[in-house]
């Protein structure tokens, strides 16, 4: 039996707008369900809130994301997680690198590190941080 596991980003409304910005970057195509479709709007202003999104592309990228319903707390908070990609293909790091750093702060520039050829960190418009970095064999 195997399992994955999969990021799962909660937004303030942001979810659609997010979800089809990462599908920019990583490809993959775009899922998503309202709260409409769910029957669970309390109000007309959440109809087409995201209840469950998410971006899958055929090279393994895979995000989730929805709205927090406005009745509920919510903080995106300071750094409370990352989102990893990681890959063989340095060509291929540095593509996605390069889209998602539009509009975006860097955190770390993208070049060598001590555990890989190719490593930056780039928090995006919508406050998530994203690590990229190029995977290396180890001898264990």
């Amino acid at each position: 039996m195997a399992i994955t596991t999969t990021t799962h980003l909660n937004f303030r409304g942001q979810a659609r707008e997010a979800l089809s910005y990462y599908r920019s970057v990583f490809g993959g195509e775009v899922s998503l369900f309202t709260y409409e479709q769910a029957q669970r709007a309390k109000s007309p202003a959440e109809n087409e809130l995201i209840t469950w999104g998410q971006v899958l592309s055929d090279a393994g990228f895979h995000v989730m994301a929805y709205d927090v319903q406005p009745e509920r707390d919510w903080s995106p908070g300071t750094i409370p997680f990352f989102v990893s990609v990681r890959g063989q293909d340095a060509a291929e790091i540095q593509g996605y690198w390069d889209k998602l750093v539009e509009g975006s702060t860097v955190v770390e520039p993208i070049g060598p590190a001590g555990w890989s050829p190719l490593y930056g960190m780039v928090k995006d418009r919508f406050g998530v941080t994203w690590v990229l970095d190029v995977e290396v064999a180890y001898a264990g």
